[in-house]
């Protein structure tokens, strides 16, 4: 009985009315060890994404994203030039979460939010040799991941947690635009391949050819630059990678609202909320 009276509840409370059809575009860009800047527009490349929300309340909505981002990094626009080492990767993420806004959007023009989601992502990072041609660096295992003891190798498939903020401007009660940045923190440091030490470069010949010391160090492809060095010198950083995407979204209510009023000859008209002045925030 209970269980009915509150099925019952939900279906009353549930309305089409509060889902909303959100696209993004903007940027796209990393912190690692070929990027060692928390937030640039250096070397960014696209992001965009298709997703929807639905309105819990005035202000909580939850919110569902598809995402593609492109991002790429160069040690010769770096601190560690003489390592010349490069990546890119295609970043494709499904993400679902929750919305905060500070003010209801039906009540003022702009509202901030904050936003904390879970997603899954596949990244798959890749360079290119001195003829152009793309090279997969995941299966060369340039650090030695899969064949030294306490490196394991790596999964392009993983989870994240994205979170950011942004603002939200009412153009009218069904459509509104704004701008949004949002972290993702991540469980592995080999968004670019690098993250630890070299490996030693005879055992990483025996392992996996001569095309994975190839691109485990590319230092001796730039004038007066180094060979191979050492195994356990030290090839990057610690600390996980991150990403993150930055841009503008639009967002239009899939069933436009609309509320019933009467006009001067006494039929039914549509009524929008925002054609009366409404607060700013």
């Amino acid at each position: 009985m209970m269980l009915l009276l509150f099925s019952a509840r939900a279906a009353a409370q549930f309305s089409l009315q509060n889902f909303h059809l959100n696209f993004f575009g903007g940027m796209a860009n990393y912190h690692g060890d070929l990027q060692d800047k928390w937030f640039t527009f250096s070397q960014s490349k696209l992001a965009v994404g298709i997703g929807g929300t639905y309105d819990l309340s005035d202000h909580v909505s939850l919110r569902g994203m598809l995402s593609y981002g492109h991002i790429s990094a160069d040690d010769k626009f770096g601190s560690h030039r003489a390592r010349n080492l490069n990546f890119t990767s295609r970043i494709y993420e499904v993400s679902a979460g929750v919305e905060y806004y500070f003010t209801p959007l039906d009540e003022h023009v702009l509202t901030p939010y904050v936003f904390g989601a879970i997603s899954l992502y596949h990244f798959n990072p890749y360079t290119f040799d001195s003829t152009g041609k793309m090279v997969g660096l995941q299966i060369l295992h340039t650090e030695g991941e899969g064949f030294i003891a306490g490196r394991p190798a790596y999964k392009i498939y993983q989870l994240g947690i994205p979170f950011g903020a942004g603002v939200k401007f009412s153009l009218t009660e069904n459509i509104n635009v704004g701008i949004e940045i949002g972290f993702r923190k991540l469980f592995t440091d080999y968004l670019d391949d690098v993250s630890t030490t070299y490996v030693d470069e005879n055992t990483l010949l025996a392992k996996m050819g001569p095309r994975a010391v190839e691109f485990a160090y590319r230092g001796d492809e730039i004038k007066d630059g180094l060979p191979y060095p050492p195994g356990g010198t030290q090839r990057g950083t610690k600390p996980k990678d991150w990403y993150y995407l930055a841009g503008f979204t639009a967002s239009f209510r899939i069933f436009p609202k609309r509320d019933e009023r009467m006009d001067t000859h006494g039929s039914r008209r549509g009524y929008r909320q925002n054609d009366c002045p409404r607060n700013v925030l």
